[in-house]
């Protein structure tokens, strides 16, 4: 069983946005693949990480979450017609209905999803009324699930892939058979879900074929880190840009802005480009957030090292940049 999202984050139910923001950077800073490179573990937690962000961090998708839990995240859950069913089966549980009839956790529910819309939620009830199974006409093949990984610059932009899908029973899914075009829209987050009509499991009926429901992980990027539709980059600057000030260049989704670096910058200092994070259709776009990093020389020659302690002097002068840190 999947671990509780709240629990992933280590938060309580009740946090408040901030609080589930917080503790996920403070998770996702640990985990990055920059600090841990070539860590597998790491990394796989670094996505599951981000999956519940994606949801407990997005106000609707939470509010489902609370109701339903994981299975209110899959394609195609209706639950409008899961709070119907529910409403229907107490209502029999209070003397209204068949015997047995019970509360029905929407896990159970799988009918609703797989056995062809209103026809699957007919049969449904026809068991709880004790009736004999029956099949309203042709009804739709079954779904098949399958899994897709692209790196973050085609999840931000959007991108085409040429898939083959493939049946349970090891034949071509749906009727078409060879390849299959899926668009990725823009914007896709670790775990988004695409559904391809007609590329799934024959129908015993007679028919339309089933869907091919492509869920999409998203490798992380050694550069940028996606929260929500906000994007952050850790941006090197030199000794000599953070001091003097300086104007560089920054790649985002749209291509490269040039972004002025103030003058006397240190290392954490943020600016934000509104409008240059994550861009979804019919939603307000993010923000992209720059960290300046600067950089000190490298460079182990004499001169270097000169430049280097006559620098010290002037921050010795100006006190022990230390002084305020304690527990």
């Amino acid at each position: 069983m999947a671990d509780d999202l709240y629990t992933i984050l280590g938060v309580p139910k009740a946090a408040d946005a901030d609080t589930i923001k917080k503790a996920y950077r403070k998770i996702a800073a640990k985990l990055h693949p920059d600090k841990n490179p070539g860590n597998k573990k790491a990394e796989e937690r670094f996505k599951t990480v981000n999956h519940a962000y994606e949801v407990l961090g997005d106000e609707k998708k939470r509010k489902i979450y609370d109701e339903f839990g994981e299975e209110g995240l899959r394609e195609g859950f209706d639950a409008d017609r899961i709070r119907a069913y529910r409403q229907w089966t107490a209502q029999q549980g209070r003397g209204g209905g068949p015997a047995g009839a019970r509360y029905v956790d929407p896990g159970e529910l799988e009918d609703l999803f797989s056995g062809g819309g209103a026809a699957g939620f007919g049969d449904l009830f026809g068991d709880l009324m004790g009736r004999a199974r029956r099949t309203r006409g042709p009804v739709k093949g079954p779904d098949f699930q399958s899994e897709v990984t692209i790196d973050l610059p085609s999840a931000l932009r959007g991108s085409s892939l040429d898939l083959h899908p493939r049946g349970a029973d090891g034949g071509s899914a749906g009727k078409s058979g060879g390849a299959v075009t899926v668009r990725i829209p823009p914007g896709a987050a670790e775990g988004s879900r695409v559904r391809i009509p007609g590329q799934g499991g024959p129908s015993p009926s007679g028919g339309p074929p089933g869907d091919l429901v492509l869920t999409i992980h998203v490798t992380p990027d050694p550069h940028f880190r996606r929260e929500g539709d906000d994007l952050h980059l850790e941006l090197p600057v030199t000794v000599a840009e953070a001091y003097l000030g300086a104007k560089v260049k920054v790649p985002t989704i749209d291509g490269s802005v040039t972004l002025k670096v103030p003058e006397r910058t240190q290392s954490g200092n943020v600016v934000r480009l509104r409008g240059k994070g994550v861009a979804m259709k019919g939603r307000t776009p993010g923000d992209l957030f720059v960290h300046f990093l600067v950089r000190i020389p490298t460079d182990p020659s004499p001169e270097v090292k000169e430049l280097i302690e006559r620098l010290a002097k002037f921050q010795i002068a100006e006190g022990d940049p230390r002084k305020d840190i304690r527990l």
